[in-house]
């Protein structure tokens, strides 16, 4: 299964989980749920329990048509993927 973390908040994350047996996926989510920062930045995080093929391939002219809200800060990392 893999986890995929926000690169920004590993470091807080980090500390939230620092000594603490991470035993289950569900420990790990719930620790990274319960992850705030000094600014008030709160963590949503759920565990995805579903089966999904690996190896798909996806054309380019698929993932260009993914509709997507760049943010003006390094916009290939911070984006935000509307609606259909």
């Amino acid at each position: 299964m893999e986890i995929k973390i926000e690169h920004r908040l590993f470091s807080f994350i980090s500390m939230n989980w620092r000594g603490k047996p991470l035993t289950t996926y569900r420990t790990v989510v719930e620790l990274i749920a319960g992850t705030t920062t000094r600014t008030g930045l709160r963590v949503q995080a759920d565990l995805d329990t579903g089966n999904y093929p690996i190896g798909v391939k996806i054309t380019d002219k698929q993932l260009e048509a993914v509709p997507l809200k760049r943010h003006d800060w390094h916009p290939d990392w911070n984006y935000t993927i509307l609606p259909p």
